[in-house]
């Protein structure tokens, strides 16, 4: 996980509270708008036993029109070649989407248990390495090389990805396949123009695990929470103390931001914040319904008795590598099968820049008036590139401060 160029913490902050003043527009509508079941495109792998089955219990219990439902017949490993990928996925997908659109509008894909989560890296001959694909942008788009974002940085040659990543462009007929793209969504980048426009974008996130019982154990979860509202403790590990800068980059933006989530969060439950470089240790974190923190790689550490509903985040960068090798240790598979039921994390590197700000997604779901899927949404900086969203994107754990 590598350090961004300089980035400032405090514009970052500022433009996430465009939201809250009520000038922030997701999909076209005011604030107070959250995402509608019947804005979801459900997606199934008919090679994979029981994922039918569980995304039509979902539709089901979501109100989710039993039409918002397409069976692709894809491999059903996690790791897929770009080649599989575009005919097995992205084709159908793109032509569902597209088919509905006449009728409605689709914002949300939700990718189910058995979809595959990575694209692997193309084979290039030796004698065709050094003229690999790497589209030209169209005059006047902004490039990542040399970019004045917040989050500018070098562009890696990569074109591996999550399968989620790159779906959310099934609208886009063509872009750059090596390194990322900038999120037009992200709360980061709305003052700049973007290679992406809002209407490329579909918001991503898949209902997944290590077996079916634990999918339906988030969906049922998620459901239960959504009734009581989310009871518990957050717990949010920093590294260092708070710094005065305001001025800061890589690693001391983000655990900057993870001060700033704690505090956002602690106006709805009792927060432990924590700023020794040590994380926390097994068994010191009762009932815990958020958390945030880093940085064990690949290592969980069983820190959490979780409550029914919590939602985790590990900063690290192996933490969605897989999600059905249960000898692994990697956070979110772990997280997944101790009681969560929503979790973020990267397939491959994504570079530190490639995270969800903890604070601007962690502020906006405690505010309650946006889903999942939303806050994370607006709270990721890159797209076809290397993030995962596992949870329901409706889930709303917290309602709306009541009126005055």
């Amino acid at each position: 996980m590598k350090p961004t160029r300089v980035c400032q913490l405090s514009r970052i902050i500022k433009r996430s509270l465009i939201l809250a003043a009520g000038i922030f527009f997701l999909w076209g509508v005011s604030v107070g708008h959250a995402l509608d079941p019947d804005e979801i495109l459900v997606i199934a792998n008919s090679r994979m036993a029981g994922s039918t089955d569980l995304a039509r219990y979902y539709m089901k219990n979501r109100n989710i029109p039993k039409e918002r439902l397409v069976s692709v017949s894809v491999s059903a490993n996690e790791v897929i070649s770009r080649e599989e990928y575009e005919k097995a996925v992205l084709i159908p997908v793109r032509n569902a989407v597209k088919k509905i659109r006449g009728e409605g509008r689709i914002h949300c894909l939700v990718l189910f248990y058995g979809m595959p989560l990575k694209i692997d890296q193309p084979f290039f001959p030796p004698n065709q390495r050094e003229i690999r694909l790497s589209k030209k942008q169209p005059d006047g788009a902004s490039s990542q090389k040399g970019s004045d974002s917040p989050h500018k940085a070098e562009e890696p040659k990569d074109q591996r990805a999550a399968v989620d990543s790159e779906i959310a462009l099934v609208l886009v007929d063509s872009y750059p396949l090596d390194g990322w793209l900038e999120n037009p969504y992200f709360l980061g980048f709305q003052n700049k123009k973007t290679l992406l426009q809002k209407d490329d974008v579909l918001m991503v996130s898949r209902l997944d695990g290590p077996d079916q019982k634990t999918v339906l154990r988030i969906i049922n979860d998620t459901l239960a929470a959504e009734k009581t509202g989310l009871q518990g403790k957050g717990y949010f590990d920093a590294r260092w103390p708070l710094p005065e800068s305001k001025q800061l980059s890589g690693y001391a933006l983000y655990d900057a931001a993870i001060h700033s989530a704690a505090k956002l969060a602690s106006s709805r439950m009792p927060v432990r914040l924590d700023e020794k470089e040590a994380l926390f240790g097994p068994g010191e974190c009762d009932h815990a319904a958020l958390y945030c923190g880093w940085y064990s790689l690949g290592r969980y550490i069983d820190s959490f008795t979780w409550s029914k509903g919590a939602i985790g985040y590990h900063i690290a960068s192996a933490e969605c590598t897989t999600l059905k090798d249960t000898s692994s240790q990697v956070w979110c598979l772990k997280m997944l099968e101790k009681g969560v039921v929503a979790t973020i994390g990267p397939v491959y590197e994504p570079y530190v820049q490639g995270f969800p700000l903890p604070d601007i997604f962690f502020g906006h779901l405690v505010e309650g008036y946006m889903s999942l899927g939303e806050c994370y949404l607006i709270s990721l900086p890159y797209l076809s590139w290397q993030m995962v969203l596992i949870g329901d994107p409706l889930y709303q754990p917290f309602k709306p401060p009541s009126p005055r």
